[in-house]
């Protein structure tokens, strides 16, 4: 699936065809690993196929990339991630070119990931992003806290946020190579929070959602 993406990504236009592939490489990936999802809706808000949004969920595998492209056919996803994955052969040249690539240890480059995340958003793609930042070390944390990022973004480009709780690919298939096994995930969609003035107050929000969904769902 490589070829056909790294072509198509040479012309941003092109994206929502590299997209397609994109998806059927994360289905073989999830599916031909024996995973299974089974998507519960706590909210009835509906997905506006022509809006561009940031879509959002806690961040416990690997798994849950794959994941978020079989989730959304209908909205391009570009992924905000962190530089170092770059160095990897031939997925890093890729990357490089569909993600919106972010050095952690650069102020610049995190003040300029807005920027970027709204070109990507004014060629008709959506924007993915764990809030967390990453994988605690402490498996025992429920929820790491949330970054301010995705939050800013949906205040400062007016992008609703679309909130999802991931629960089974911690235990399924963690960052840890030597556990895991097949099983059906459990993806809840907590619903869209509307753009506002305030991002403290949306991260907040969203927090809270996910947090309250992990608690009350998890095995």
């Amino acid at each position: 699936m490589g070829i056909p993406v790294y072509i198509l990504s040479f012309n941003k236009k092109h994206y929502k065809y590299a997209y397609k592939f994109i998806r059927i490489w994360c289905f073989g990936m999830f599916y031909g690993m024996g995973f299974r999802y089974d998507l519960i809706k706590l909210s009835e808000q509906k997905k506006d196929k022509n809006q561009q949004y940031v879509f959002i969920s806690n961040h416990t595998s690997i798994m849950d990339i794959m994941l978020t492209c079989i989730l959304f056919p209908d909205h391009p996803v570009c992924f905000v991630g962190k530089k170092e994955l770059v160095k990897i052969p031939i997925f890093g040249t890729i990357y490089k070119r569909i993600c919106v690539m972010v050095d952690r240890t650069s102020a610049k480059s995190r003040a300029d990931v807005y920027r970027r995340c709204a070109e990507k958003m004014q060629e008709g793609n959506s924007i993915a992003i764990f809030p967390e930042g990453g994988v605690p070390d402490d498996t025992s944390i429920i929820l790491d806290e949330f970054k301010d990022g995705a939050f800013m973004l949906s205040s400062k480009y007016h992008s609703p946020i679309a909130v999802y709780t991931f629960i089974g690919l911690k235990e399924m298939f963690p960052f840890d190579s030597s556990q895991g096994y097949p099983g059906r995930v459990k993806v809840y969609f907590n619903g869209i929070i509307q753009p506002t003035n305030s991002p403290k107050d949306s991260k907040s929000e969203a927090y809270q959602e996910i947090k309250k969904t992990l608690l009350e769902y998890s095995i």
